[in-house]
């Protein structure tokens, strides 16, 4: 049986607890880790003033009142004698343990002594008044932070017995309606200790819930912290990785510009030099000369428009097919190759990136027509089609064999590798089919992606 509760009782906590109603309280103890003392902490104290100076204020009351009603009950100087004695008994015993509860918190051999002698004296004082019951009710209070848990049923019991003889007129009872009225008297302390008792273990079993919760939460919290740490250094990494990838990129996209313009150009510009230097004619000196340094202009500025990220010049102020079929005539004009254009499908205004990537592509492929393959017809087709455009670039030429290119340059050498990578910076695919005597084809898919502006 465990106690019943009281409205300001709290909940019992594990023995040793700051702040609980089974560890005495030093006074100032709770102010020292908090500044502003919270609700419970004043509860708390309050219980501890009244454990430690209640039973002499009870015991005082039931004095003044035994006194006042001796001559009703019919106490004689006997009596009073014995009660006179057993309160300074009980004054000395609560001194005593109020400085000795101090280094003994919780249940002990000391508290469960305490408990009994002071029901003791409680019963006895009860028998010779039943005023002094009020001294006796004390016994309802703190028996769990004095007894075990198994004693603290029969202590309960032991006060249930003083309380209902009081209640009933005083011990012992007096004839069978007396021993009625007490057994009925104590069958009611009984009932509501167990009532109480009940009570106290579910606000008990609601305040360890409440600890759990509080608990859970709390390592929630930290997870959810760790998880935050964890994301902002995720993040960081992340950043640190896109900022290298991004100048990785820009590398690649210089390399391949570099490749594109001032590369081709300088192959062209050496070409025209290359006639000068092997032909007796002026005239025809002076036009490659005219030729070359036109070219050397072009690339010049083609290089500077690069390394903005500018479009190509051929595209500031003409639409993609008619830049194409400029540069395809350029080019069969400085080669001597038939060059043909051709465009399929309806055209529209394309994407910039898109209409660049297209035009270095071209470049690119009749560059190492150029170079490689000594055609003597190359054809460029265009066609717009549902959902993506299409680039072919056919030359007669004599081909080459892809599996018998080193390992270093089997995707096709730098300028294949080029484009295949601007094809798909864009989302596109490139394929290249040659066979050596057989000429070459290469074909550039992309998204058909339409100018916003």
């Amino acid at each position: 049986m465990a106690r019943p509760s009281t409205p300001n009782d709290p909940a019992p906590a594990a023995p040793g607890t700051p702040g609980t109603p089974g560890t005495p309280t030093i006074p100032g103890a709770t102010l020292a880790t908090s500044t502003i003392p919270t609700p419970a902490t004043l509860v708390t104290e309050r219980w501890e003033l009244f454990h430690r100076w209640g039973p002499l204020a009870l015991l005082a009351f039931g004095t003044l009142l035994s006194a006042a009603t001796s001559a009703v009950v019919g106490m004689g100087r006997g009596e009073w004698t014995v009660a006179v004695v057993l309160v300074g008994v009980a004054v000395v015993l609560q001194v005593r343990w109020i400085g000795a509860a101090r280094s003994r918190p919780g249940p002990s051999r000391s508290g469960t002594a305490y408990y009994f002698v002071r029901w003791g004296l409680a019963f006895t004082l009860a028998w010779l008044n039943p005023f002094f019951v009020f001294y006796a009710v004390t016994g309802y209070f703190g028996s769990e932070r004095l007894l075990t848990r198994r004693l603290v049923p029969a202590g309960l019991f032991a006060t249930a017995v003083t309380m209902a003889g009081a209640q009933a007129g005083g011990l012992p009872p007096h004839g069978r309606i007396g021993w009625v009225v007490f057994g009925a008297m104590l069958g009611a302390n009984v009932g509501l200790i167990t009532v109480f008792a009940h009570i106290a273990n579910k606000e008990e079993e609601r305040t360890r819930f409440q600890e759990r919760t509080i608990d859970q939460l709390e390592a929630a919290n930290a997870a959810l912290q760790q998880a935050m740490d964890e994301n902002a250094a995720l993040h960081a990494q992340l950043l640190l990785q896109a900022r290298e990838a991004g100048v990785a990129d820009e590398r690649r996209r210089l390399a391949a510009e570099i490749h594109d313009t001032i590369a081709q150009g300088l192959t062209g510009i050496i070409a025209q030099l290359q006639v000068v230097a092997n032909t007796p004619d002026q005239e025809l000196a002076r036009e490659h000369l005219d030729r070359a340094t036109a070219l050397a202009r072009h690339s010049l500025g083609e290089a500077r428009r690069s390394v903005h990220n500018l479009a190509p010049v051929a595209l500031e102020h003409d639409s993609l097919p008619k830049a194409l079929r400029k540069t395809v005539r350029e080019w069969g004009d400085r080669t001597g190759v038939r060059a043909d254009f051709t465009v399929t499908g309806t055209g529209k205004p394309l994407h910039e990136e898109v209409e660049a990537t297209l035009l270095r592509i071209v470049e690119e492929a009749l560059s190492n027509a150029a170079r490689h393959a000594a055609p003597t017809r190359v054809g460029v087709t265009l066609s717009y089609m549902a959902g993506e455009v299409a680039l072919d670039v056919r030359d007669d030429g004599r081909g080459f064999d892809p599996l018998a290119l080193p390992a270093r340059t089997r995707t096709g050498g730098f300028g294949l590798r080029g484009m295949r990578a601007r094809a798909e910076r864009i989302a596109g695919a490139l394929s290249v089919e040659s066979e050596s005597g057989g000429g070459t084809a290469v074909s550039a898919r992309v998204p058909l992606v339409g100018d916003e502006h």
